[in-house]
């Protein structure tokens, strides 16, 4: 064969870059479609075909950052060109720059005020940098361009709750769990905004529709112990420790029992829940704190003593055993446990009254008068009935020291 046919035929055989990556896009192969349009464009920086392409296949294969440098190249050779505004948009919303989004969505959506995506994801990226209203605004606009659309409903609702208009907002998250039952946690998220705008009883209408999680089982017993209602704490939170018996939903079922007046349920369940996990300070500690308002000071104080055992620096400890000793009247052990609390730094202004009184009912009265003052001059008024009786104290306390 002759050179020149030989070379001819060797120019055929050579791949196209563009055609290579468009195959691979079709094929999902986002990698190998990125590789075809990088030498696209190193073969003709100025195409902005291949730059755009070389964005979609990099946004694919999960290159946020490559695909906006591809978008913003293809917008500067050819601006205003609506595909890459829409592209550039979506994947700079999905990066969480929002405002950036907003912004080339905006110009998106000017160009196809009727087409749904670009009016959608400009409502995205509105709800995105918190402008709610602007958000509701164009949500509506891409409801109604798609009356199908479960994602458009579901972001209207979420636009409508952040204005504080929640019922309003129930009624759009209702219509996207109808139209796609996988938009139902719109619902536990309305719950959770009715929960901090103080409202608990249509939060809990909500939870009650999810009866079969167990975190809102958990929730609905938290709920019901703070509305007074611990038989109803009770029912949710016996169903969340047998699905799930963390040492967290056993202590929380046993505050139920404790104030459902059950209390040998309760002591059973802490039980449980301390031979679950038996290092958990933060758990014995709340355990102790229970046991302290049951009155069960003994109880109560073999807890903090346990936690100041393993964490020796722990103030919330040695706080709790001091108090529990002193009202056990074991003054001598709870001197001491003052005196660590004092050793920890920076005290609370109460430890001087109480290390008072243990110093008083031991008739050791020049260590009470000490405490009795020091607590006066740190006190300044945050404490009036325990200031009046520091300064009667403090004068039969100097009567008895002057004789």
């Amino acid at each position: 064969m002759p050179l020149a046919l030989l070379l001819a035929a060797a120019l055929l055989a050579q791949s196209d870059p563009q055609a290579d990556g468009l195959k691979a896009l079709e094929a999902r192969d986002y990698p190998a479609a990125a590789a075809a349009f990088s030498k696209a464009v190193e073969a003709d920086p100025e195409d902005y075909y291949s730059h755009f392409h070389l964005g979609l296949a990099l946004s694919l294969s999960g290159n946020a950052s490559g695909a906006i440098a591809s978008y913003r190249k293809t917008l500067e050779l050819n601006p205003g060109l609506y595909e890459a505004e829409l592209n550039l948009g979506i994947v700079l919303l999905e990066a969480k720059q929002a405002s950036e989004a907003a912004a080339i969505l905006q110009s998106a959506a000017g160009k196809k005020p009727v087409e749904f995506r670009p009016v959608y994801y400009l409502a995205e990226a509105l709800l995105a940098k918190g402008d709610y209203a602007g958000a509701e605004k164009h949500f509506l606009s891409a409801a109604g361009l798609d009356n199908k659309s479960a994602a458009a409903q579901s972001g209207l609702g979420r636009a409508i709750a952040r204005q504080n208009r929640l019922k309003e907002a129930e009624a759009a998250l209702r219509q996207a769990a109808a139209l796609d039952p996988a938009y139902r946690d719109g619902l536990l998220e309305l719950a959770s905004l009715y929960e901090k705008a103080k409202r608990p009883e249509p939060a809990i209408a909500l939870y009650h529709e999810f009866l079969d999680d167990v975190a809102v089982r958990e929730r609905l017993g938290e709920l019901y112990l703070d509305a007074g209602q611990p038989g109803k704490a009770v029912e949710h939170l016996e169903k969340a420790a047998a699905q799930s018996p963390s040492a967290a939903n056993r202590f929380a079922l046993a505050t139920a029992y404790l104030r459902n007046k059950e209390p040998g349920k309760a002591a059973a369940m802490m039980d449980q829940a301390l031979a679950s996990d038996p290092d958990n300070a933060t758990l014995r500690l709340s355990y102790a704190a229970l046991l302290r308002d049951q009155k069960n000071f003994p109880g109560a104080a073999q807890q903090y003593w346990r936690v100041a055992q393993t964490q020796p620096d722990s103030k919330a400890a040695w706080t709790g055993l001091a108090t529990m000793l002193l009202s056990l009247e074991n003054y001598t052990q709870a001197l001491a446990a003052f005196d660590k609390l004092e050793a920890l730094g920076d005290p609370e202004t109460g430890l001087y009254f109480l290390r008072a009184l243990a110093y008083d009912r031991t008739k050791q009265y020049q260590p009470a008068l000490v405490n009795y003052e020091k607590f006066l001059s740190l006190s300044q008024d945050k404490h009036p009935d325990e200031e009046f009786k520091a300064r009667q104290r403090i004068k039969v306390i100097k009567k008895e020291l002057s004789r």
